[in-house]
Formats: C-alpha cells, structure tokens, sequence
C-alpha cells in the first residue's frame, strides 16, 4: 500500500503532461487538415524540393 502513494502523484503527473501536450498541439494547429497532408503524399503534383 506504500508504492501506491508514490504511483498516483506520478500517473496523475504523467496524466496532465499528455494533456498539456495535446492542448499545445491543438492550439498549434497540429490538426487542422490531415486529409491534405494524405492526398499530398500520394499526388505527383507536389514537389517539396527547393527552387533554386
């Protein structure tokens, strides 16, 4: 019963560090259009080299 004092302040910090980190990427825009980025890949059209 000791290890439990120790295992739920570390999960529950764990816990608000993924949450943290998901708000951040959804603020970021991390999501905002992931049917682009698939179709982008699979067209021949876009080049991600640079122009010189």
């Amino acid at each position: 019963m000791n290890v439990l004092t120790y295992l739920i302040p570390v999960s529950l910090i764990l816990g608000g560090i993924g949450l943290v980190a998901f708000v951040f990427t959804v603020r970021s825009r991390q999501y905002e259009d992931p049917e682009g980025a698939a179709q982008r890949i699979l067209s021949d059209d876009y080049d991600d080299r640079p122009k010189s």
